[in-house]
């Protein structure tokens, strides 16, 4: 519990630094959205009166102060634009975020985990080459032309798959997946090649470990060798790289969910930027860093969880 503690402090004080460097970026932009709100052919009284309404004419510390905690509140705000609660229009958005993320990290890790687990098998095999070929070619293409290449083979050649759109999981299993095969293979495409090297080289290591050659010695299978004994101290360098890669895909997202016309929080940021609507940019971006946070301080957990030397050793250090 102390080592717990003391990773969720740690995290809190990033979270709390990037809501406060984001909203003083935000909030120095060029530009005054109380003209945007009134429009061009309002006058000087008529714009000074938008940005007392809104509370523009304030410094940005008191206005920072009165957000943070209308968030710790639950109240994040109304959107300048539509007047719509920021918290309300941002979760109802985040279930497609999430739904997005889940679905590349599961089509990458089904590509990776394999892969990798049979490299380090057959280390500098033909097999082995091929793959690392094959990994590098897809990391070398990045996500927005990647999806543009399986846009034009897959929706427009062979047109076995949605380009755009979105259906709600009430709408039948296979109508919602659908609609994710795409975009998440855009994610997962680029993904998988780093997860597989990783557990190549780390499997490699573990598997010339003495354990494991008395294990091989006592005649034991190598499928129970590889999953049971070898994979466990093989996945340290995983769960970080799975960690940063969903932060990183979370905000990704944003280029993605725009191609594919996917109602997410990335199209909501995008959205929310053109039309210099601060509140439901912050709130984005909080939403994106409190993901962050969460999935850090599950890979503390995992780290803890595999290998009680890390929470023993962390606390006492």
């Amino acid at each position: 519990m102390r080592y717990l503690a003391s990773r969720l402090g740690h995290l809190l004080a990033v979270l709390f630094s990037v809501t406060i460097l984001t909203f003083v970026l935000v909030n120095v932009l060029p530009g005054d959205i109380a003209y945007d709100i009134a429009g061009l052919d309002a006058s000087e009284k008529e714009v000074q009166a938008i940005r007392e309404d809104l509370g523009l004419n304030r410094p940005v510390f008191i206005r920072y102060v009165e957000w943070l905690g209308g968030v710790l509140t639950g109240d994040w705000g109304q959107s300048y634009r539509t007047g719509e609660p920021v918290l309300e229009a941002i979760m109802s958005r985040f279930p497609v975020s999430l739904e997005l993320v889940i679905i590349a990290q599961v089509i990458a890790l089904l590509l990776a985990v394999p892969l990798g687990v049979i490299s380090a098998l057959r280390a500098n095999s033909r097999f082995d080459r091929v793959v690392a070929v094959a990994g590098f070619f897809c990391l070398s293409i990045p996500n927005f032309m990647m999806a543009i290449i399986l846009i034009y083979v897959f929706g427009l050649w062979l047109n076995w798959l949605p380009v755009t759109g979105y259906e709600p999981i009430s709408e039948g299993l296979w109508a919602n997946l659908r609609n994710f095969i795409l975009p998440a293979s855009s994610f997962a495409l680029a993904e998988w090649t780093v997860l597989a090297r990783v557990l190549r080289s780390d499997m490699i290591g573990v598997l010339q470990e003495d354990y494991i050659s008395m294990a091989r010695a006592k005649g034991m299978p190598v499928r129970r060798i590889l999953w049971v004994h070898a994979m466990r101290p093989s996945s340290f360098s995983l769960i970080t790289l799975l960690g940063l890669q969903v932060g990183a895909l979370i905000g990704g997202s944003i280029i993605i969910e725009s191609i594919f016309a996917l109602p997410g929080v990335g199209r909501l940021l995008v959205g929310s930027v053109f039309a210099r609507d601060f509140l439901i940019i912050q709130g984005c971006i909080t939403l994106i860093a409190v993901a962050y946070v969460v999935i850090n301080f599950a890979v503390d957990v995992c780290y803890a969880l595999l290998d009680p030397r890390v929470r023993t050793a962390r606390s006492h250090g």
